[in-house]
This record gives structure tokens, sequence and C-alpha cells, in this order.
């Protein structure tokens, strides 16, 4: 059975519980996380260089948790889920973001980490105007710095910018990148606890970058 979206808010009880919206079912129980490696460094304001991170199962081809018109590598322990009823105006709130729909969430908790890789799409266009339209409805977002990637097949946009950090204060770093597909926009969003968990789950947002196939 799928999984119900999980509370988007960004609050520390949310992301390490993954609270569902299942209407009127029991919140899931908190699983043990063993953390995985953080910077120890401050954050600076440039993000270091992903290190490589052992790849796990592929997401979104037939048979996967997701069905999707794009197909990435996931690294490995991480947990794809997909979301249930996206479609819902009862849950709008959460399940849209600007022109953007969450069709799938990739829980980072088994690989000791707070936080989730998401997959959003949208209709059929430029794939800058759905991430530009996607970025200005994120609460509290600034700084958005947009770059072109890739060529052909494997031609994306891609965007780093922050958002108030309303458990730590101050801000928070996020990333996304998007492509265009016969059937729409796809958008895969990483976002985390803070900027040191942000920046820990790096390797597992760009091997899902540099393994995408359109389908």
């Amino acid at each position: 059975m799928r999984h119900p979206i999980r509370t988007l808010a960004p609050v520390a009880a949310a992301l390490a519980a993954g609270l569902l919206l299942a209407g009127c079912g029991d919140v899931e129980p908190l699983p043990e996380v063993t953390q995985g490696a953080r910077p120890t460094a401050a954050p600076t304001t440039t993000a270091p260089a992903a290190t490589a991170v052992a790849a796990g199962a592929s997401l979104g081809g037939p048979g996967t948790a997701c069905p999707l018109p794009v197909s990435f590598r996931l690294a490995e322990k991480w947990r794809p889920k997909a979301v249930e009823n996206p479609e819902d105006p009862e849950f709008a709130a959460l399940t849209r973001q600007g022109p953007a729909t969450v069709r799938c969430e990739v829980d980072a908790k088994p690989a000791g980490h707070v936080g989730f890789l998401r997959v959003w799409t949208a209709g059929k266009g430029p794939a800058r105007a759905a991430l530009e339209g996607f970025v200005k409805a994120a609460k509290g977002a600034s700084g958005a710095a947009y770059e072109e990637t890739g060529s052909g097949a494997r031609a994306a946009v891609e965007v780093t910018y922050t958002v108030r950090d309303e458990l730590g204060g101050g801000s928070k770093e996020e990333r996304a990148f998007a492509v265009a597909t016969p059937k729409g926009a796809v958008i895969v969003h990483l976002g985390g606890l803070d900027t040191a968990e942000h920046r820990a789950m790096l390797p597992a947002y760009e091997l899902a970058r540099t393994t995408l196939k359109v389908l």
C-alpha cells in the first residue's frame, strides 16, 4: 500500500518522525536513526563538492515505488514511497508548490540523515519556467541562482537557494533540478533539516541528477 504525503513543514519533529497525512490514521513510530556523516567545519557560502555514494535501486521505471516520467538511481538505503492522492484539494497546501505537484518522496532516515529527496511534476513547458515557479512559491526563498546543466537528452536546469530556517533561525540551503519530458516537467528537490544535513545528503542528490533518464 502506498503511503500519503509526509508533512513538509520545516520543523525537526516532522522531519524526524515523517508525519503522515492519512485522514485518520496513526502517526508512524519514529525509526531508530544512526546519524550519517556530517560536515565538521562551519558552513561556508559555497557548498563543498559532493563525494561519491553507493548506488542502490532505480526509481521511476516500471515496477518501482513511484511511476514517473523519468528514472534515476537512488543512494543505498534511501527509501522511496509514492505520495497518495496528490491531487486531493484537501491537501493542496502540502502537495502543491507553484506549478508543481509532489509525486514521490525518498526518505534519508534509513541512511542516517534527516531529510527527503522529493520528486514533483508540472505541466508541459520549459523546465526553467517550472523550476522558477516552484522556487518562487517556496516560503521564505531567497538568493536563487540558476544554472543550465547537461545537454541533449540530459539537458536540465538547476537552482540553489536558501529558505528561512524556522527551527534554528537564519537560513538554510536547498536545491533542485528540473527536466522537460513529453509528459511535462519533472523537478527533483533536496531540502534537509539544516544546511549541514543538506550538504551531507548532496551525494544522493548528485547521484539522482547524473543518472536521470527521460522515459
